[in-house]
């Protein structure tokens, strides 16, 4: 039928290629396009002065410490997973001294300008460009993508290696080096990028020779053995990470058995996507594989892949959470395009003009979806509260009685939230910034372990002395800082209704000397 005719061959064939469309010919539109982008994100930058996530702090934190010679510290109350390879960016970092943490958002805002690119791409190269650009449009307008990209969150660049990895192989099947490269360094972010690179192995491996199967091989195990190296120098048990994880998903409540997946991966898309693009995927997917199977081929394996290492990491153990899918979902926003651009693949007919109205109308229902349910003041206020929380505290530990009062005890705030951020403003190490919701739970494991002992006999294992004496150590002196702001408790001073609500308030004898918007200090000398 001339109306499904591709208006360009399939890959490998040597069908001639007809005059391309408007719509064929918008590389130099999509380059001055993303260049606005470009220009836009630095203002962002500067107007939104947003600073690192919790995670990211600690890699900045352990950067610093690997700076100053000191001893890495991986096992501490809900520190987060390392990741050898931001760990090496926070060493880095610590050339540019206190910008260190801004330079950080920078380079995660940079990556995700890299990662627009990237889905630009994969989108042309499946279809056309305007495909592509509708594809980067989904991805911008998605905000929680943009927004971790805001807050520094280390799997936006982790995505960028992984499209670009998909864009290489596609233009050349079985590239093998570059790919593996890109997929090494995603292991060095996400143990996902593992089973990628196995996976990839298997793809290039068979037809290689021996000795690019050693390369391969050296490659696609680098990922894995330098996590497992970090782990052992650091604590002397090379599957720490793994070990560590999985008690920190329990702990948080974040695993969830093999059988609630299934139900759980599409609740967690339409989270990530919304719902008109979830559902555009699924038309697009059906589309895209009538049309030209062998253009779908690289989204799908994108799609796929990443459903596998998603419940692969479930099956582990390890937390179970909507943004561990963010990467297969960009295959979504591919698919979704093809379901609303891929009318450019046909010549003109009527099945190119019905295709074209009903993609008109997917538009106009997806930004009155949109726009019915988008609240743009709720982004404004958590990355301003971002830069104006980052003050306050600033502000609070460089108080010259605050500082005094660091040389009589430990910092403690009320959880395990505004741990990083104090560690890294205070220049303080290790040990001198603590939790006083770690602090009640230390106690109270005390309490229980005696209680048990002298009624019934039943062993319950006390704390360590030395964390005995250090969580005592809070009540006799030092500063507690106190978060204030109704906004900034949710945020910061909030993590389980099971807490003890004294966690919220300084210990006794403590006398304020700094309030500020969102905290107040308490010393105690």
């Amino acid at each position: 039928m001339e109306g499904t005719t591709l208006t360009r061959p399939e890959p490998g064939t040597d069908s001639a290629r007809p005059q391309p469309s408007l719509w064929e010919r918008g590389d130099r539109a999509a380059k001055i396009a993303f260049a606005l982008l470009c220009v836009a994100t630095a203002i962002g930058f500067f107007v939104f002065p947003t600073y690192p996530v919790y995670d990211s702090y600690y890699s900045l934190l352990w950067g610093r410490d690997l700076w100053h010679l000191d001893g890495l510290v991986f096992d501490g109350f809900r520190y987060p997973t390392e990741h050898p390879l931001t760990i090496a960016a926070g060493f880095i970092l610590q050339f540019f001294g206190g910008w260190a943490d801004r330079l950080w958002v920078g380079l995660i805002l940079a990556s995700f300008l890299v990662l627009v690119a990237g889905l630009y791409r994969l989108g042309k190269i499946a279809a056309t460009p305007l495909v592509g650009a509708v594809a980067a449009l989904l991805l911008i307008t998605r905000f929680d993508y943009p927004f971790l990209a805001a807050r520094g969150y280390l799997d936006i660049p982790y995505m960028a290696l992984v499209v670009w990895a998909a864009i290489f192989e596609w233009q050349r099947p079985r590239r093998g080096v570059s790919v593996l490269v890109l997929l090494s360094l995603a292991g060095m972010l996400r143990p996902e990028a593992w089973f990628l690179a196995a996976m990839y192995w298997c793809w290039v491996v068979w037809k290689a020779t021996w000795r690019q199967r050693a390369v391969y091989t050296a490659l696609a195990a680098s990922g894995p053995l330098v996590w497992f190296a970090v782990d052992f120098l650091v604590t002397g048990d090379p599957l720490f990470s793994l070990h560590y994880t999985s008690a920190s998903a329990e702990d948080l409540g974040r695993q969830r058995p093999l059988s609630e997946l299934p139900a759980a991966i599409p609740t967690f898309f339409q989270n990530l996507v919304k719902l008109p693009v979830f559902v555009a995927a699924g038309v697009g997917l059906v589309l895209g594989v009538v049309i030209s199977p062998r253009r779908m081929v690289m989204p799908i394996v994108v799609l796929a892949s990443g459903l596998v290492t998603f419940i692969a990491m479930g099956v582990a153990g390890a937390s179970v959470i909507e943004r561990y899918l963010a990467a297969p979902a960009l295959a979504l926003m591919v698919l979704a395009a093809v379901a609303i651009g891929g009318w450019t693949m046909l010549l003109p007919g009527w099945v190119r003009n019905v295709w074209m109205v009903g993609a008109i109308a997917i538009v106009i229902f997806g930004v009155v979806f949109t726009a019915t349910r988008l609240n743009l003041a709720r982004f404004d206020n958590e990355l301003r509260f971002r830069g104006q929380a980052h003050e306050d505290l600033s502000e609070v530990l460089r108080d010259p009685r605050v500082k005094a009062g660091l040389a009589c005890g430990p910092l403690t705030g009320p959880n395990h939230k505004i741990v990083p951020d104090a560690r890294w403003i205070a220049g303080l190490g290790d040990g001198r910034v603590l939790a006083r919701e770690w602090v009640d739970r230390i106690e109270r494991q005390a309490r229980d372990a005696a209680a048990a002992k002298s009624k019934n006999g039943k062993v319950i294992k006390p704390p360590s002395a030395e964390d005995l004496a250090l969580a005592r150590s809070t009540h006799d002196g030092g500063v507690a800082i106190v978060v204030t702001s109704r906004f900034a408790i949710f945020k910061h001073a909030w993590s389980d209704s099971a807490d003890n609500p004294l966690i919220q308030v300084p210990p006794p004898g403590f006398q304020r000397v700094k309030t500020t918007r969102f905290y107040a200090a308490y010393v105690r000398c």
